[in-house]
């Protein structure tokens, strides 16, 4: 309601939500905004799969054999508290300011936290079935396969919900800093010719997708959170 009250702000400063709708039909109808959220889109979902597929299989392997986890915890802890912001500038020298560069920036930014969860999945397997299946000689690949998978799931998914909170940081912030189309080259293309509106679209279609994308990823992880271990 507040929000309806601001289209007495200069628009150089802050647009309504008449200018922001306006603006969304003219980008829709006569712009590049489907254009730009396709671009943004095959960045997110393109970085998204191979963060998933690489953070669930080394976190299996790293959580699951002690010795890997020992060599491996020092460099992923260096990474992780590296800002991603900090290494744009390098992504942009290794991968250029094409799409690859984007993809890489969402890979690196959704990639940890699914690696994490999935670590942790794999370490805290229920403690009573464990000691059940060792009484019954179970082997490793067993146990592997019955227990420390089933029950790493819903902490997969838990890094799933994370991921795709930080990979759209990362879309956006890739194409903010390194590109000519996209949803983030459309918010700061906006910011740097005052364009208050046409930012302002951007900012709404990212915090949409963002929502929409949370509230699945959170029915999925409710589905599967009876899977998650007893301690």
């Amino acid at each position: 309601a507040i929000w309806s009250y601001t289209n007495w702000v200069s628009p150089l400063f802050f647009s309504g939500p008449s200018a922001i709708a306006k603006q969304f039909k003219y980008t829709l109808t006569e712009g590049t905004l489907l254009t730009d959220m396709a671009y943004s889109g095959k960045n997110f979902a393109l970085g998204f799969l191979l963060a998933l597929v690489a953070g669930v299989v080394l976190g299996v392997i790293i959580g699951w054999y002690r010795r890997v986890r020992l060599i491996a915890d020092p460099f992923l802890n260096a990474l992780y508290a590296t800002p991603r912001l900090a290494m744009m500038p390098l992504i942009i020298i290794w991968f250029g300011i094409g799409m690859w560069s984007k993809v890489f920036i969402v890979f690196l930014s959704a990639f940890f936290p699914i690696l994490v969860n999935t670590v942790a999945g794999i370490r805290n397997m229920d403690a009573d079935l464990l000691r059940a299946a060792r009484a019954f000689c179970a082997t490793d690949w067993q146990i592997f396969k019955t227990l420390a998978i089933p029950g790493s799931v819903p902490f997969i998914l838990t890094g799933v919900r994370q991921g795709v909170a930080l990979g759209l940081i990362g879309v956006v912030v890739g194409e903010m800093f390194g590109g000519s189309e996209g949803v983030g080259f459309m918010i700061a293309y906006g910011g740097q010719t005052f364009a208050t509106d046409t930012l302002f679209v951007g900012v709404v279609i990212i915090a949409f997708a963002g929502i929409l994308l949370t509230l699945l990823t959170e029915r999925l992880e409710r589905h599967f959170s009876r899977w998650r271990p007893e301690r």
